[in-house]
């Protein structure tokens, strides 16, 4: 009997594990979105014209995606203030990068644009899809733990 009470647990457990993943990952991606909200003035009034993903990426290429706005946020733009810094880092995250990571399982081939492929656009169209990206995937976030 005690034996069967360990293996539910056990069932339970790793159950709940898995979901934590999701939730963990959500997280993190809401964090980045308020993060954006705190330092977006700072970079939107720049007369930059920044390589910007489109706003109708592909999932496969999400990730991609991310790491061309945080490249061009390195490099474009002086993210030298405390909340900058704090941003920057919160994109680089692991959670972040596998939150936004929708082929790891080896389904598809993506098949993405390099970032210097991508149009430019000013600063603000660039806060403004890299905010449209984060928040598409965090609803995809919501939708698979309800699904």
């Amino acid at each position: 009997m005690k034996v069967l009470w360990c293996l539910l647990a056990l069932c339970y457990c790793s159950s709940l594990a898995g979901g934590t993943d999701m939730t963990l990952e959500r997280r993190k991606l809401v964090e980045v979105l308020q993060q954006l909200g705190q330092v977006q003035d700072s970079l939107q009034h720049r007369e930059l014209l920044v390589n910007t993903p489109p706003r109708n990426i592909e999932d496969c290429c999400c990730l991609s995606a991310l790491r061309c706005f945080r490249a061009n946020l390195h490099v474009q733009f002086n993210m030298t203030e405390r909340k900058q810094e704090k941003f920057y880092r919160s994109l680089k995250h692991p959670i972040t990068e596998r939150g936004l990571d929708f082929c790891r399982s080896g389904k598809a081939v993506p098949n993405c644009k390099t970032c210097e492929s991508h149009p430019k656009e000013n600063a603000e169209e660039f806060v403004n899809r890299l905010r449209s990206l984060i928040q598409r995937v965090s609803g995809k976030h919501t939708d698979n733990m309800f699904a």
